[in-house]
């Protein structure tokens, strides 16, 4: 069970950092129009202040700015290029959202902040049966199961044992090496050195078109919209405006894969810190590995 619960975890990491790879395929920008795009987007921001002339006309209220157009004179392409780079030269960063399980053919939800030194802290969960907590700190891995998390992992597994796995760990924090055989992967994900390492070298050489959008506001956040497109199917892009161009939210368009991941908290501390009180040291256990 123990192996069965981290196999879990690390395929919601590994899920992330996929999707965070999709700033190397917004970079080929053969497609790229900007002419056209910016046609498009004088039309769509003419239109916009029309209906919000009519709009003040029709009533007291203060209509919504629309907002400036960023990066003028940038090509979708070009944007892109910019907000790779300020996305992997980040120190911290935190990712939320879901993203899909290919081992169940479920929805796995994260939530999980990770620097350079490897440390990391979140949550994440599996087709909305419970939650796992998780901490890297150091040279340590840390996790605590919620019991509806523990008995969902444990689901064809003898009852008994089920029982016996809930009442150790249900509500426990646990620790191992992060070294460890049984850890050492997942740890490895929780290093946001690799996971950018792995954003910037994923391109397949598979065409890929990218094309302007419009601005817009990510939870309040200024940001611009990019379309990547790969055969039938277009991912959507949201790239800050002000400040470093960082990456913050990433739509996936495939019915195969779907999910969207936001990406927060650029170059702040990780809350990675040992739990307190007691800690249940899997290490030290024996004939737990079942």
């Amino acid at each position: 069970m123990r192996r069965r619960a981290r196999r879990t975890a690390l395929a919601a990491l590994l899920l992330a950092a996929g999707a965070t790879a999709c700033l190397t395929g917004c970079r080929s920008g053969q497609g790229d129009t900007s002419s056209g795009d910016t046609t498009r987007s004088a039309e769509s921001t003419a239109s916009a202040a029309s209906a919000q002339s009519a709009s003040a006309s029709a009533s007291a209220s203060t209509p919504t700015p629309t907002p400036k157009e960023p990066f003028t004179g940038l090509t979708a392409a070009q944007i892109s290029e910019r907000a790779l780079k300020a996305t992997t030269e980040a120190r911290s960063l935190r990712m939320s959202g879901t993203v899909p399980d290919e081992e169940s053919g479920g929805t796995i939800k994260i939530d999980i902040a990770l620097d350079r030194r490897g440390d990391c802290a979140g949550t994440m969960g599996m087709n909305g049966q419970g939650e796992a907590e998780l901490i890297k700190t150091g040279d340590t891995l840390y996790l605590k199961y919620d019991e509806r998390f523990l008995r969902a992992q444990s689901k064809g597994e003898p009852q008994a044992d089920t029982e016996a796995l809930v009442s150790l760990l249900a509500g426990r924090w646990t620790k191992m090496s992060a070294g460890g055989a049984d850890a050492k992967e997942m740890a490895g994900f929780c290093d946001l050195d690799k996971l950018l390492e792995d954003a910037g070298d994923s391109d397949d050489g598979t065409p890929t078109t990218v094309t302007r959008g419009k601005a817009t506001t990510v939870d309040g956040t200024p940001a611009f919209t990019l379309y990547e497109t790969d055969g039938s199917e277009r991912n959507t892009v949201y790239v800050a405006t002000e400040g470093k161009p960082y990456l913050l939210r990433f739509e996936s368009g495939s019915k195969q894969e779907p999910g969207a991941l936001s990406f927060t908290g650029y170059d702040e501390p990780v809350p990675a810190e040992s739990p307190s009180g007691e800690v249940l040291d899997l290490d030290g256990l024996d004939g737990m590995t079942t």
